[in-house]
């Protein structure tokens, strides 16, 4: 079962909340009825995607919009989504001879790589999050390219050195983040030389 979203409140280079939507809405009211004109960033945690809300009405009102209707009974939505996709003709070839037909064939092998290595996975999922939200909170603060690319590099030592004079709520969760990602990595299995 999925987790629920954890949102950071961030007003300036202040975090000003963090936790669930019902933890961190009434602070966001509170501080928009306060002062409206107020900019505060909401960042989702794990993908460090902006979230906006629409704060106009009562806390209730606000807390309707922005939490989904309980589900009903009945099948779920699969969510499925068409896009398109590029492969040279043997590909094609060896898909279209594959059961169940090409869309599942392609659904198998990506589950099949994302369970390959998790870990992996979930270590570049953190870096690019993290990527995400220090471009919105610190993409003008000294150093900022190089600690990017040492976030990437799996350099943490370096990425620790090249944050430590930013402000101290967005070099904690970057550091934290950062942390997170190196022990999904150490946590993975070696690679397999290739030939």
């Amino acid at each position: 079962m999925d987790t629920p979203p954890r949102y950071l409140v961030f007003a300036g280079p202040r975090r000003v909340g963090a936790g669930s939507l019902e933890e961190i809405l009434p602070v966001l009211k509170q501080r928009f009825d306060g002062d409206p004109t107020e900019q505060v960033l909401v960042f989702d945690a794990e993908t460090g995607e902006q979230v906006d809300f629409d704060l106009r009405g009562s806390l209730a009102d606000v807390l309707a919009r922005a939490t989904p209707p309980p589900r009903g009974p009945g099948r779920p939505r699969l969510g499925v989504i068409s896009r398109e996709v590029s492969l040279l003709p043997r590909h094609w070839d060896w898909l279209e001879e594959q059961p169940s037909g090409i869309s599942a064939a392609i659904r198998r092998l990506v589950e099949a790589a994302m369970k390959a290595a998790p870990q992996r996975e979930r270590a570049r999922r953190i870096r690019e999050g993290l990527s995400r939200f220090l471009s919105a909170m610190a993409g003008d603060r000294p150093q900022f390219e190089e600690a990017t690319r040492a976030l990437f590099a799996g350099d943490l030592t370096r990425f620790e050195e090249l944050v430590s004079r930013w402000p101290r709520d967005i070099r904690e969760h970057a550091v934290e983040r950062a942390r997170e990602a190196a022990r999904a990595e150490d946590a993975a299995p070696a690679l397999a030389p290739t030939r």
